[in-house]
């Protein structure tokens, strides 16, 4: 009896404790709301010059939330509809084509294929003037968009220059769909491939159709291609995660603050491609459900995770409304695959000093086990089970990139040539190279290598030290030297350069379709998951966690807690 009254006492207490807690929250809450209104009040009042009162919320709102994660964020009306393109639907209203500013000038440099502009025969490289008889001098990115897209079935009139001509296109909008899923089909070796960009609505079921479409022609192995997709929908992770592994296993747990937060997601139906081999592609863009899958996947060792490390974003956001047709979105959760790992990689609840933000620890980096008994860990992003290092573009091709060199020279190539070989085999002649190289004699190329960064920072050490003068000679003869070898980053880089041109050039033809089609014969990330469904006993000795982290390509640097 005395142990039930203990119990039914302890019990009431707790509930007492958190009542208190609960009332003196909202007590706070309430409290600096008041002080918050009466500060804006008394600004917008008495402040000597005149006040932005909807901007001065807007500052006063985003300063608070930037002091929480970069994911959590306020959305203003005005900008509900990009929102939901971004984060919700792939669907508006449009003309498909994409745009760009070179120097103030509003130009195409993307056209896809079989949407409006597509059919009204726009071109990349053509300069958009106006837009329904407005000039597109001096608008901004969104002020473009908000001009271009509009209700299915409306006009849009453009003035362009095309050749030194204006031409008039009177242009009707429909539904531009942009897929979730940009390619799918069979390449070589009999392996089929399915790139996903984003988790938006309708992912998994275009992941299915891709599938389903690929299981036709009995495949020896599926390449998932998670490469920079930084995600998108839970739900819709889970959904993929399910057309390979069986009903009733876990996927995912998210778990917040909240116990209502706290939610176990499991597959619900049969799989549709349970015993395929499986490789998932990953690199730093892969964020969020895009390592839900990876991460899931791997735990679960339905399949090998080959790239580079993972982005590393473990936190679940939910939308919740607003007066006023407005809305915040929320950090309201952590999420854990299968094996238990969260794999956030920043710190956001301990901020240093100056608001900077520190990876976890290494001393936090917990290991945990797969089904099968490998070892996993936590933080830092998904590790793949097969390292390909990562290409990194040089300075001068990032200059000519910023510059839009390599667009301008790609338009001239497409009005030069009507046609040019198969996207899969296509490749530049020495000839164009030389003749791309030639083309760039006028031209801007200037830039700082990382080298000359180096001498830059040693020349302000030495001034520091007051050791200029005993240096200077050998300061001045290093930077003649790289003077001259910045000469040579044309030759020296070709192959780099080569490619970026390349993707530039068949996009003209082939469109999106053609751009990947053509990536990959230069895909290491693609070779290597053609060389493991090649090799099936490395595939079961990575499965059995005899064969984790082989590194192909140069040696990648990580934390030794983890290597």
């Amino acid at each position: 009896m005395k142990k039930i009254k203990y119990l039914i006492f302890a019990a009431v207490s707790g509930i007492a404790i958190l009542s208190f807690s609960f009332k003196e929250d909202l007590f706070l809450v309430s409290k600096n709301l008041d002080i918050f209104a009466s500060l804006y009040k008394e600004i917008n009042i008495n402040y000597v010059d005149e006040t932005n009162a909807p901007g001065l919320m807007k500052a006063g709102i985003d300063a608070m939330l930037e002091s929480l994660d970069p994911y959590t964020e306020y959305v203003p009306e005005s900008e509900i509809e990009d929102y939901k393109l971004k984060y919700i639907s792939t669907q508006y209203g449009g003309i498909g084509a994409g745009t760009l500013f070179i120097d103030g000038k509003l130009f195409v440099n993307e056209v896809s294929e079989g949407y409006p502009a597509n059919k009204q025969d726009i071109k990349a490289g053509d300069q958009v003037i106006k837009i329904n008889n407005i000039e597109t001098k001096g608008k901004d990115r969104v002020q473009i968009s908000q001009l271009l897209r509009g209700p299915k079935g409306t006009a849009v009139d453009l003035v362009l220059l095309r050749d030194g001509k204006e031409i008039a296109k009177k242009i009707i909008r429909e539904e531009i769909k942009q897929p979730n899923v940009t390619y799918s089909g069979m390449v070589a070796d009999g392996i089929g491939y399915i790139k996903l960009d984003k988790f938006l609505e309708n992912s998994g079921q275009e992941v299915k159709d891709a599938l389903v479409s690929i299981n036709k022609e009995n495949p020896k192995g599926i390449v998932l291609d998670l490469r920079n997709n930084g995600g998108g929908i839970l739900q819709e992770a889970v959904k993929i995660v399910n057309l390979f592994v069986d009903k009733d296993l876990l996927v995912v747990t998210q778990k917040g603050k909240n116990a209502e937060k706290t939610i176990s997601y499991k597959t619900m139906n049969a799989a549709i491609s349970p015993t395929v081999p499986l490789v998932v592609l990953v690199n730093n863009g892969s964020a969020s459900a895009s390592e839900i899958v990876a991460g899931s996947l791997q735990d679960l060792d339905r399949a090998i995770v080959i790239g580079q490390r993972s982005y590393g974003k473990g936190l679940v956001q939910q939308t919740f409304n607003l007066p006023y047709n407005s809305l915040v979105k929320v950090t309201v959760a952590k999420y854990y695959t299968p094996s238990g790992r969260c794999i956030q990689k920043l710190d956001y609840a301990h901020r240093n000093a100056d608001g900077s933000v520190d990876r976890f620890a290494d001393s936090t980096i917990t290991m945990y086990k797969t089904r099968g008994g490998r070892n996993v860990y936590s933080g830092n992003g998904v590790y793949p089970d097969v390292v390909v290092s990562a290409d990194k573009l040089s300075p001068i091709t990032i200059t000519m990139l910023n510059k839009s060199l390599f667009f301008n020279y790609a338009n001239q190539f497409r009005r030069d040539k009507p046609s040019i070989q198969s996207a899969k085999t296509f490749q530049i002649s020495d000839a164009d190279y030389t003749a791309f190289s030639a083309s760039l004699a006028e031209k801007d190329l200037s830039y700082q290598s990382r080298t000359e960064r180096l001498l830059t920072e040693l020349r302000y050490e030495a001034d520091k030290e007051n050791k200029t003068a005993e240096v200077k000679a050998d300061l001045d003869n290093l930077k003649s030297k790289l003077t001259s070898a910045k000469k040579m980053d044309l030759a020296n880089h070709k192959a780099e350069i080569k490619r970026v041109l390349e993707t530039q050039i068949v996009s003209r033809y082939f469109y999106e379709k053609g751009r990947i089609e053509q990536s990959f014969q230069y895909d290491k990330e693609l070779a290597a998951a053609k060389s493991v469904f090649n090799n099936q006993t490395q595939m079961l000795a990575i499965l059995k966690g005899d064969g984790n982290y082989k590194v192909i390509g140069k040696p990648v640097k990580e934390t030794a807690s983890i290597d």
